[in-house]
């Protein structure tokens, strides 16, 4: 069999020939020398079903302290931390120290200042009647002088009896007012005392969770001071941070799953229930609260959650994949794959998912878009593209 003989120019030859081959199939497949490798997928329509997350952790809507209004010394606690207690529940008694002698001491005095105005009513009563008594001679005596019976004298000295008669009955009713405010004021005193014995007595004022306690037997307590810490009956709910770039579309009463780091594998029901209007500069979130359908047994406070809050659903939406978008003197856009090249298109954006970005303006159905690059893009690079999977919802 005859050999083939290639000589050395026409290997060159051939050589050159495959080579400019290759640099034509590359321009025309859109890459070359320079050309950057990325992923691409298109952008479509479909249902985007959004969702927020966020850390939380446990709080008490109402926090209750219980203590003392004067200062004193605990004398005895009668509840444990965790402990569900009604209201109207005895929760600890401070010492009353000398309450209970100077309240009896004032009940006493009381009970004597009431005498004294039934003591006083009595001579009141005998100076009333001494005084119309005294008045009704001096009367007669008058009408006796005029008929010459009796001397002048007589009947002055029967005048003046009846003054001082009345004087004697003027000073009696000032002292039934003397000792009607005398018991008035003991009565208060009395009153005052009772309150402050009842005041060592710490009573929950509302159904709820024993929190803390705070001070023990034998501690020293100011005024206000907590005892016991409360929080108020089914009043636990989580204080959630969302992040601020995320968080459009929150509403009062968003369903809400959450699962509490002491409890995984475990996911309880929940609502947003409050967004509050303080943000956080430093960390850009949004704070909101979201309270439990059920609080589950055995809950504690500071206790930390993962919370996913479910938005509206949105139908038939534009989408393309979160990794298309990109942020360039400081717009959000996309780069498109036009004729094998790179191009920045500015997009504006709507809810997002964990797999899919909603569109609202800026691009049309059926674009590609760069989702994924070895590098950064400006326009007008020259692209090699693989394909992609587009936006999921």
């Amino acid at each position: 069999m005859k050999k083939l003989s290639i000589n050395r120019k026409q290997a060159i030859t051939l050589g050159a020939l495959v080579v400019v081959g290759v640099i034509v199939i590359m321009v025309l497949r859109g890459g070359g020398p320079g050309a950057v490798q990325v992923s691409a997928a298109q952008v479509v329509r479909g249902d985007l079903k959004p969702t927020l997350f966020g850390i939380g952790v446990v709080e008490a809507q109402r926090n209750i302290l219980v203590g003392p209004t004067v200062a004193g010394r605990v004398a005895k606690v009668y509840v444990e931390q965790g402990a569900q207690v009604e209201a109207g529940a005895l929760l600890a008694e401070m010492d009353p120290i000398d309450l209970n002698e100077r309240l009896s001491a004032s009940r006493q005095a009381t009970l004597r200042a009431k005498s004294a105005i039934a003591a006083s009513q009595g001579l009141a009563q005998e100076a009333e009647s001494r005084k119309a008594t005294a008045d009704a001679n001096a009367r007669r005596y008058a009408a006796l002088r005029e008929r010459g019976f009796v001397s002048t004298e007589a009947e002055r000295s029967k005048g003046h009896e009846a003054n001082a008669a009345a004087a004697a009955w003027q000073a009696s009713q000032a002292n039934i007012g003397v000792s009607s405010a005398d018991a008035a004021r003991l009565a208060s005193e009395a009153a005052a005392l009772e309150k402050q014995l009842a005041n060592t007595k710490l009573i929950a004022p509302v159904a709820g969770l024993v929190i803390t306690r705070d001070l023990e037997p034998g501690s020293t307590a100011v005024a206000g001071q907590a005892v016991v810490r409360m929080a108020e009956k089914d009043s636990l709910w989580l204080r959630v941070r969302i992040d601020q770039g995320r968080s459009t579309g929150l509403a009062i009463g968003l369903p809400a799953s959450i699962k509490l780091r002491s409890r995984p594998g475990e996911s309880f029901s929940g609502k947003l229930t409050r967004i509050e209007q303080l943000s956080d500069a430093v960390t850009e979130e949004r704070l909101v609260m979201v309270a439990f359908d059920q609080p589950p047994a055995g809950l504690t406070l500071n206790e930390m959650a993962e919370v996913t809050l479910t938005l509206p659903a949105r139908s038939n939406a534009l989408t393309l994949p979160p990794a298309a978008l990109v942020r360039q003197n400081g717009q959000t856009g996309v780069f498109t794959v036009e004729g094998g090249r790179a191009k920045f298109v500015t997009v504006k954006v709507g809810i997002r998912t964990e797999n899919g970005v909603e569109i609202l303006d800026g691009i049309a159905e059926g674009a590609q878009v760069v989702t994924q690059k070895a590098k950064p893009l400006v326009d007008g690079d020259r692209l090699r593209v693989s394909s992609d999977a587009g936006a999921r919802s």
